[in-house]
C-alpha cells in the first residue's frame, strides 16, 4: 500500500468520523428540541379543545374543530386586560430601574478604583447565594412597616437598587472594554458620570439588552412576591390571575390554557425578536473576568 492510499483512507475515516459527529449532535438537538416543544404544543392543543376531549386517552392532539371561542370565553371570564395592565406596570419600571440601576453600580465596581472595591463587589455577589426565602420574612416586616402591602412599590421600589447578578453580568462586560477610551475621556475633561453616561453605556447595548430581557420575562412570570404583597384582585398581575380559573372542586382547564397561551406569546415573540442581542450579550459578558 503507498503513501497517498494510506493518506486518501485515513482523511476517508476522518471524514466519516465528522459526518458521523455531525448527525449525533444534530439528533441530539432535534429529540431535546423536541422534549422541550411537547408542552407547549400541549399547552395550545388543550386550549383548543373542547370538555369532552381534555382528558380522554390517547391523547388527541389535533382537535376536530378546534375550538377558538375558548380563547374569547377566557379573556370573559377572568378582567384578562386588567390583568395585562397590572403587569405592564409592573414588569416595565421595574425593567427599566433594574437595568439603569445595575449599570451603573456595575460601572463602579469595573471603572473606578476605589479602596475594598473588590472585597465589596465578593458580598455583592455572595448575596446571590441566599434562597428568597431566607429573606422573604424580613423583607415583608419592612415593607408592612413602611405600609406598602397591597401596593407595587415592594415589587418596583427595590428594583431602583440594582440586582446581584445583573451587576456582576454587566461587570464582566465592562471589565472586557479597553481602559485607553476613559483615560482619554478624563484627559479631555470629562467628569465619572458623563463618562459612564455618553461612552460607556453606549458600548454596553448587549448586557443592558440582555438584563432587560431577563429583568422583563422574570417580572412578567412572578407569581410568589405578587401573592404576598397584594391583596386586592383588582391590582393582581397575570401570573396571579390566572389563579381565577381555578374552582372548589375542579378547574376550567381549557380556558386556563387558552390564557396561559395568550400570557406566553408575547414573551417568545420578545425573545426572537431580540434573540441575536440577548445571545450576544451572554457571550461578551464572559470574555474578561
Amino acid at each position: 500500500m503507498t503513501l497517498s492510499t494510506q493518506r486518501s483512507k485515513g482523511w476517508r475515516s476522518k471524514k466519516v468520523q465528522e459526518t458521523a459527529l455531525v448527525v449525533f449532535v444534530t439528533l441530539l438537538r432535534a429529540l431535546l428540541g423536541f422534549a422541550v416543544a411537547v408542552p407547549f404544543f400541549w399547552l395550545i392543543s388543550t386550549s383548543l379543545k373542547p370538555e369532552n376531549l381534555l382528558f380522554r386517552v390517547p391523547v388527541v392532539w389535533i382537535p376536530r374543530p378546534p375550538m377558538w371561542s375558548n380563547y374569547v370565553e377566557a379573556v370573559q371570564y377572568i378582567p384578562f386586560f386588567t390583568y395585562l395592565k397590572n403587569t405592564l406596570t409592573i414588569a416595565v419600571p421595574a425593567t427599566i430601574f433594574t437595568t439603569l440601576s445595575s449599570s451603573f453600580v456595575a460601572y463602579g465596581f469595573s471603572r473606578v478604583k476605589w479602596p475594598g472595591r473588590d472585597i465589596v463587589f465578593m458580598i455583592l455577589v455572595s448575596t446571590m447565594m441566599l434562597p428568597y426565602q431566607v429573606t422573604m420574612v424580613p423583607l415583608f416586616v419592612v415593607f408592612k412597616n413602611l405600609g406598602w402591602i397591597d401596593t407595587y412599590k415592594p415589587l418596583v421600589v427595590p428594583t431602583l437598587f440594582g440586582g446581584a447578578f445583573y451587576i456582576f453580568l454587566i461587570r464582566q462586560f465592562l471589565m472586557s472594554l479597553p481602559m485607553d477610551l476613559q483615560d482619554a475621556a478624563r484627559i479631555d475633561g470629562c467628569s465619572e458620570l458623563r463618562i459612564y453616561w455618553q461612552i460607556m453605556l453606549p458600548l454596553t447595548k448587549p448586557a443592558l439588552a440582555t438584563t432587560a430581557l431577563l429583568t422583563f420575562i422574570g417580572n412578567w412570570n412572578e407569581f410568589l412576591m405578587p401573592l404576598i404583597y397584594i391583596n386586592t384582585n383588582s391590582k393582581f398581575p397575570l401570573a396571579l390571575g390566572l389563579q381565577q380559573f381555578q374552582r372548589q372542586y375542579g378547574a376550567e382547564w381549557a380556558l386556563l390554557m387558552a390564557a396561559s397561551t395568550l400570557m406566553t406569546i408575547p414573551i417568545i415573540t420578545l425573545f426572537f425578536a431580540t434573540q441575536k442581542t440577548f445571545i450576544r450579550g451572554i457571550a461578551l459578558t464572559g470574555i474578561k473576568g
